[in-house]
């Protein structure tokens, strides 16, 4: 078990500050920070004293930042003019959502964010500027269990711009503008020859996008436990800077270099899956694990993970609200308290280490995210153990061939077409995995099962965290 460190304590103290700016916010720390003071002063343990007045002055100062964002966040020039038709210049920031009556898209104007409700057609690409003629309208209240309001405002967008017509009047620069190249060329690149569903679900791992599949996919995908797949994960990013690492040891370059290349390496793969609450979470926390990997440190992870969700709360605090900040983080979380006793309990049976290892982990994850998954959507896929299980030998492979496919295209395309041909057949693998999972009796419950389901997970978090407690003492 991890030991209890200051620096913990001081990050975590940070975290619940920025936390608790979603439920009260402060605009004056000076009576907080005296109280917070004198509390530590006088509840902290023996020897404490220090680390206790630090971790109060974390809480408060996070507190303070997290109610100045927010308030960025809701503030909006744009919603008193609701009801009104104008004429806008936007510049997109995201890929378009296909609806079944309309496109959306993120987009930026006028100094705030909005979204873009687009007729259904041709649509407009990822960081274009577009001078559009549209009528200001509020987001969609609670509709078929999903409040788009909320959710759009969580993300500092208040208002809905209903496009009449638009036209292409140029295209962003600075980072953006690179992270539109970047994108580009990682889509063109890390699959060429691939048609079809083969292409899209490339497309849907590497780039976390999955507007190329059918709904049926999508549906497998989701019944199988394994929607995670078709969004940036933190194992991309891992995979990706363990890659680089490994090839500048191989290529005799040094450890040091290795880093250099592995940090401009995720950054560039950041740049490119784009600036979206989601990707930011999963890319902060897979860089957390990675960088304590790399840097041969496993025993900070937990101090690295907690600078990750202090990063992005402080960036929006709404983030602890979305099904994607809390999958991510709880399942790492589980990872490190579960996965090692698991994989101990585990070896006393005649199985391969890497599938050990993967029902291990899988199982850690699915107990730490089946009560998230029925407090979020109210559904929770029976057999994410096996079928992700099945899958995780895969993803090193689907992923490494991906990025490799990227990296050799522009010097040899004949070779890159080859390894994204193999590449294809191991998407289909995991597409495979995903319908067959899917199409088993009950491998979605939902009502009183899915409930029935989240409790036993709970208890079963519950005494496998206690077996990994007494393991952790009796191994000191």
């Amino acid at each position: 078990m991890t030991r209890l460190l200051p620096a913990h304590v001081v990050v975590a103290a940070g975290a619940v500050g920025l936390a608790a700016s979603d439920a009260v916010r402060i605009h004056d720390p000076a009576a907080p920070a005296v109280a917070a003071g004198l509390a530590a002063a006088l509840l902290a343990p023996a020897g404490w004293g220090r680390t206790a007045f630090l971790a109060a002055l974390a809480l408060v100062a996070a507190w303070w930042w997290g109610s100045a964002r927010l308030d960025q966040l809701d503030h909006t020039v744009l919603a008193p003019r609701i009801g009104t038709a104008d004429r806008f210049v936007v510049v997109t920031t995201a890929e378009v959502r296909h609806g079944a009556f309309e496109l959306r898209q993120l987009a930026r104007t006028r100094g705030e964010r909005v979204e873009l409700e687009l007729p259904l057609g041709r649509a407009p690409p990822q960081g274009a500027r577009l001078s559009l003629l549209a009528v200001v309208k509020a987001p969609r209240g609670p509709e078929h269990g999903f409040d788009e309001r909320t959710w759009l405002r969580r993300q500092g967008v208040h208002v809905v711009l209903q496009v009449d017509e638009w036209h292409v009047v140029g295209h962003r620069g600075g980072f953006g503008g690179v992270a539109d190249r970047l994108r580009r060329w990682l889509r063109r690149s890390s699959s060429p020859g691939l048609t079809g569903e083969r292409r899209a679900l490339v497309e849907g791992v590497l780039l976390g996008d999955d507007g190329g599949l059918s709904d049926g996919d999508k549906q497998a995908f989701r019944r199988a436990g394994l929607y995670h797949l078709l969004a940036v994960s933190g194992q991309n990013v891992v995979l990706l800077a363990s890659g680089v690492l490994l090839l500048a040891v191989a290529l005799g370059l040094g450890r040091v270099w290795g880093h250099v290349g592995a940090l401009a390496a995720m950054g560039a793969y950041v740049l490119a899956v784009g600036p979206q609450p989601s990707v930011i979470r999963a890319a902060i926390a897979g860089a957390a694990v990675s960088v304590a990997w790399l840097a041969g440190r496993l025993r900070d992870a937990w101090h690295l993970l907690l600078v990750a969700a202090c990063a992005l709360l402080a960036w929006n605090p709404y983030a602890l609200f979305d099904a994607g900040f809390q999958l991510s983080f709880g399942a790492v979380a589980a990872i490190f308290v579960l996965g090692g006793p698991f994989q101990r309990v585990l070896d006393g049976y005649p199985m391969p280490g890497l599938l050990r290892s993967a029902v291990a982990i899988s199982a850690a994850c699915t107990l730490a995210t089946a009560p998230i998954l029925w407090l979020e959507f109210g559904r929770v896929p029976l057999y994410g153990v096996v079928a992700n299980a099945l899958v995780e030998p895969a993803m090193p492979v689907q992923l490494g061939l991906s990025f490799s496919t990227a990296a050799i295209d522009p010097f040899a395309p004949n070779i890159a077409a080859e390894l994204a041909w193999l590449n294809g057949w191991v998407v289909v693998y995991v597409a495979s995995c995903a319908r067959g999972v899917s199409a088993l009796p009950g491998a979605q419950m939902s009502g009183n099962a899915a409930a029935v389901a989240a409790a036993t997970a709970i208890g079963g978090l519950a005494v496998a965290w206690r077996q990994a407690r007494s393991a952790g003492r009796s191994g000191a």
